[in-house]
């Protein structure tokens, strides 16, 4: 067939073809639904539980930031029976990209795809940065005290409040190394970095389920008292301070559908998807509901507001020995979010590029072990450079207003599939049913994702405003430069080698 360029910006993949690339893509299927729960596990915890907690309880909720977690989890919940039910359907590499070609057409695709690279890419090297900081300090520990021309980027901000950018010599290269060097196992296969993924995940959590047991004897109930400390004016404290917590906190929550990009690489993807998607983030919350609890309970909340919160807490827990330990989790935890995240990011620009939106590079498989070593290693090149050059810390906020728009966009989905493909297979439904308006079928799950991850990206945005009003641009700037990219490499290079607006790909729409 073919497709005009003005028609194809909206023309749409049939589901039938999905289903087709679900078998035909050269990838192996060596992912059991334990591996699949490990990799959400892995993507998920690390610099939100790690860093975020504690600016979270000190500058916004106190100790009602455990009312902040529950509620970014439910928005997560919700967007994860979502993921559920798509990436039972649609059991492909790509994810959300994916699902969103098949139902809103080609342009809603790139966005969920560049969207993805703020979530993933950018997020990666936030990561790596927050993994520089603990390195160096438990390096420091032993002595050994690594120069801070090699543990700051390029570019930072002198001054939040008027946005001044200075240029100092400094390169952040333990950040751009650690990056590189998870790129490594990514390149012999999917099964040798699950079995990596596997024993770091295990480690961290058990250093995090260790941090509760030993702090259970620490708390004093006093510092739960009051557990929502009365609203100081804007975001500080009271309820708006939980809902604003809740936004920062959704940043810890990152990862978890990282599952759905491993949908081609799934043994039996209908069943273990779902499973891998609602294990990953069952587990997680678990964690960091059982973590705040303790954090908030040890140490006074507004003694928190510092890069390593749970080292405070160690330190007034009076186990010096125990703070070493707590380090050492965070250099594993970080690494093992650094890995799925350089995954779950090749895995979609792997069906980006097989669609023709982006260059032949992501998608071209290594002869021997099946795996897109050519995309791996441009992506985690640009990771680094990232890492050891840009201002990161400026981006938590704006990776998880990315993520928050995302996850309503996948809601979305849902509801627009079942109206426009009322007829296909679903092996897993999501719960508690819907509603009918002018024959329109609603799902009750999908629109409360849809409400809750608003409310989510809602506090980040009037932050974003808030600061440009305040002298400060510079978040503005960054994500209006993102989208302006995006947008520029969509226009003079995806839409012009698009397979199925060009009419080379079967079943378009």
């Amino acid at each position: 067939m073919t497709c005009d360029r003005k028609n194809g910006l909206f023309v749409r993949k049939s589901v039938d073809q999905v289903r087709i690339e679900s078998v035909d893509h050269g990838l192996k299927r060596s992912l059991g639904p334990i591996d699949l729960m490990f990799l959400g596990v892995g993507s998920t915890i690390g610099a939100g539980i790690y860093v975020m907690t504690g600016t979270a309880a000190a500058t916004f909720a106190g100790p009602a930031v455990l009312i902040s977690f529950v509620i970014a989890g439910f928005a997560c919940a919700f967007a994860a029976l979502c993921y559920a039910e798509l990436a039972s359907t649609m059991p492909v590499s790509g994810s959300s990209y994916t699902y969103a070609y098949a139902t809103l057409g080609e342009v809603a695709a790139w966005t969920m795809g560049w969207l993805i690279v703020l979530e993933y890419g950018v997020a990666g090297a936030t990561v790596a940065v927050g993994f520089s900081g603990y390195f160096t300090s438990l390096f420091g520990d032993f002595g050994i005290h690594i120069p801070a021309v090699l543990t700051t980027p390029l570019i930072h901000v002198a001054d939040a409040g008027t946005g001044h950018v200075s240029i100092d010599g400094s390169v952040n290269l333990v950040a751009a190394a650690i990056i590189l060097l998870v790129t490594v196992p990514l390149l012999f296969g999917v099964s040798q970095s699950a079995a990596v993924n596997s024993v770091i995940v295990t480690i961290k959590a058990g250093i995090l389920v260790a941090f509760v047991a030993i702090g259970v004897g620490a708390i004093d109930p006093a510092n739960w008292v009051p557990f929502i400390p009365a609203n100081e004016g804007g975001f500080s404290y009271g309820w708006p301070g939980v809902f604003r917590a809740a936004s920062v906190i959704f940043f810890a929550y990152i990862g978890f559908e990282t599952v759905s990009t491993a949908g081609a690489e799934a043994r039996n993807p209908q069943r273990d998807l779902p499973i891998g998607i609602l294990g990953a983030l069952t587990i997680c919350t678990l964690l960091y509901i059982s973590v705040a609890a303790v954090l908030t309970g040890v140490v006074p909340f507004r003694e928190l507001g510092v890069p390593d919160p749970l080292g405070v807490a160690v330190e007034a827990m009076h186990k010096p020995w125990f703070a070493l330990v707590i380090k050492l989790g965070a250099v594993i935890g970080l690494t093992s979010v650094l890995l799925v995240l350089s995954y779950g990011q090749s895995r979609v620009f792997f069906a980006m590029s097989r669609d023709g939106l982006m260059p032949p590079l992501f998608a071209r498989l290594h002869p021997k072990y099946c795996t897109p070593w050519g995309g791996t290693i441009a992506l985690g090149l640009g990771m680094a450079i990232a890492a050891a050059f840009l201002p990161i810390t400026l981006l938590g906020d704006l990776v998880s207003l990315g993520t928050a728009i995302s996850f309503a966009i996948i809601c979305f989905t849902v509801i627009w599939l079942r109206n426009l493909h009322p007829e296909i297979e679903r092996p897993f439904r999501v719960p508690l049913g819907g509603f009918r308006v002018r024959g329109i079928w609603i799902g009750v799950t999908p629109l409360a994702g849809i409400l809750l991850c608003s409310a989510m990206a809602g506090p980040l945005l009037f932050d974003v405003v808030q600061k440009i009003g305040a002298g400060n641009p510079v978040p503005a700037m960054l994500l209006g430069g993102h989208a302006l990219a995006g947008a520029a490499i969509y226009m003079l290079y995806g839409r012009r080698h698009s397979r199925l607006g060009q009419g080379l790909g079967p079943g378009a729409q």
